[in-house]
């Protein structure tokens, strides 16, 4: 697998290693409640109701698509994935989402490796754990196994 370093810089894709693509019954609505919700910033917009690009933070990408194919969204009480989105503030992160219409399916908790987490779910149904760092805790101290540094 070639690293950063080693791949062609390309601007019509995201720079991230890993970017998800999630499926929203509606990209438009998408892009605007992630915008507002979490801070999103929109990158490349293909075509009007397509796919968009988002930025998240120096360094984090998604891409929205649109229902086409075999690609469905999500439905509401079925989990079939979670994006961690690591945050400054959880806490604040939580409200602004709350106040945009998320669900909050687990509220700000602090954990013993280190992060404080909260787990909500957005318009469509994504589920997304937002998590803020608290300190750094070695895997090992709370039961966890380093399999490679």
């Amino acid at each position: 697998m070639a690293t950063l370093i080693e791949m062609v810089k390309n601007r019509s894709i995201p720079s991230a290693m890993v970017v998800p693509v999630l499926v929203y019954p509606d990209v438009r609505a998408a892009v605007a409640w992630l915008t507002e919700a979490f801070g999103f910033v929109e990158r490349v917009r293909i075509g009007e109701d397509h796919r968009s690009q988002m930025r998240v933070g120096d360094n984090g990408a998604v891409i929205i698509a649109d229902v086409r194919h075999d690609k469905e969204a999500p439905q509401m009480g079925v989990v079939t994935h979670e994006i961690l989105v690591r945050v400054d503030d959880v806490d604040a992160q939580v409200e602004r989402a709350r106040s945009h219409g998320a669900i909050v399916v687990n509220e700000p908790t602090d954990y013993e490796y280190g992060e404080r987490q909260c787990t909500i779910d957005d318009f469509a149904g994504h589920r997304w754990l937002l998590s803020q760092t608290l300190r750094d805790v070695a895997p090992e101290d709370w039961g966890g196994e380093t399999v490679q540094p």
